[in-house]
């Protein structure tokens, strides 16, 4: 998997590494293998993916994982 070339130590949400990707939430969903309303709580802290999701994540937003931040939106 060919990684996008970003610093490093850049780190962002999920929903910027999408649109970082081009993806809509929906064609993200499609592309990741979860229904839309699934995404946008990971995207909102709501729930987090499991392993094998976050697997299909980094290949079609071409992110690690270490690069993603998982926070609530209420967080602080």
């Amino acid at each position: 998997m060919e990684m996008i070339k970003r610093p490093e130590n850049m780190r962002m949400t999920l929903k910027t590494a999408r649109e970082l990707a081009g993806y809509t939430q929906a064609s993200a969903a499609k592309a990741i293998g979860v229904s839309a309303d699934t995404l946008l709580n990971y995207e909102k802290g709501k729930s987090y993916p499991d392993i094998p999701v976050l697997r299909k994540i980094e290949e079609v937003y071409k992110v690690r994982y270490s690069q993603l931040i998982f926070l609530p939106m209420d967080f602080g």
